[in-house]
């Protein structure tokens, strides 16, 4: 009685054999391939998730993921704010975390998955600064006819606030993603998702006097041909990094906020449509968002907007 006692003890230390043989390593390697390959996630977003995730676990450390429990994921909390990171990461951190817990439960990993629990900052107390209409068309006057590639740059700001796309998105812009004559641009978004984006008169206005006066002489510098609608001056396709340079040398002239980048363009684009009264359903749309839940956000700064000018302004605010 007592061996079959301590045979039965052995297996319940050991646990399933496919769970004690898999290392932590494998398990991470397999949820990025999950994310990649079922959630289909852009590239970057998947290697920003690998670094949260990769961050949590040497927080962990020798700790077993299915001995978590709640009070650890708190402590980790805790940890990444003692890290100083902005509210972006930690929420980015969180998501990260919750995840890939939800992966272990779906793959037997884990009976239980304590980050349910766990609630990230509201997204809409870490949306960047919106710029006001006043600063947008200070900014969008920034360039100079003295500047060397200034049709270029002209055309690039009015795309970026007349569409709202991302700065990946505008950058893989290519001339035959223009329908300017239907007033429309084709972009394509995270995970390769194509959308259809309406164009005002001023953005087309500018990518026609780039295409006719400024992009040919770029495109000549480079033999192979570029397709991507935005070149750089040596005749390929600008890259984020360019486009984020442009975006501050120009904040800096306009006298914009110097925490400006291409995403407040984006945000400003939706704050401007929705006080305006445009549907959250046709900006959501417009901005490519999964989640009306990501779209909403913005009327919430809308609404801090208007908290604001009331106390500011009511006699009995």
């Amino acid at each position: 009685m007592a061996k079959r006692r301590t045979k039965l003890q052995l297996m319940q230390q050991a646990g399933p054999p496919e769970k004690s043989t898999q290392s932590v390593d494998s398990i991470r390697n397999d949820f990025l391939d999950y994310l990649r390959g079922e959630c289909h996630l852009a590239a970057n977003t998947l290697a920003a998730y690998g670094r949260d995730l990769q961050r949590f676990l040497d927080w962990l450390g020798r700790r077993r993921l299915d001995a978590v429990r709640v009070g650890d994921l708190t402590e980790f909390m805790g940890f990444l704010n003692e890290q100083q990171l902005a509210p972006a990461s930690v929420s980015r951190s969180v998501v990260a975390v919750r995840t890939f817990f939800k992966y272990l439960q779906l793959e037997g990993l884990v009976t239980e998955n304590p980050a349910e629990l766990l609630s990230a900052q509201k997204l809409w107390q870490r949306v960047p600064g919106v710029l006001s209409r006043r600063q947008v068309e200070d900014f969008l006057a920034a360039p100079r006819k003295t500047d060397a590639f200034w049709q270029r740059d002209v055309a690039l700001l009015e795309v970026l606030y007349a569409t709202g796309c991302r700065a990946s998105e505008v950058c893989s812009l290519r001339l035959a993603d223009l329908s300017l004559e239907q007033k429309f641009l084709k972009c394509t978004g995270k995970g390769g998702k194509q959308r259809m984006v309406p164009i005002g008169g001023r953005a087309i206005e500018a990518i026609e006097r780039y295409v006719d006066e400024l992009r040919g002489i770029l495109a000549a510098k480079n033999p192979n041909r570029p397709e991507a609608l935005f070149l750089s001056r040596s005749g390929r396709s600008l890259d984020r990094i360019q486009l984020w340079r442009l975006v501050k040398q120009y904040a800096r002239r306009a006298g914009v906020d110097h925490q400006i980048s291409p995403h407040s363009l984006r945000h400003s684009f939706a704050t401007h449509l929705l006080a305006g009264g445009a549907d959250l359903r046709q900006v959501q749309e417009m901005l490519g968002h999964a989640s009306i839940q990501t779209t909403q956000i913005y009327t919430h700064v809308e609404h801090s907007r208007l908290k604001r000018v009331h106390q500011q302004f009511h006699p009995r605010a």
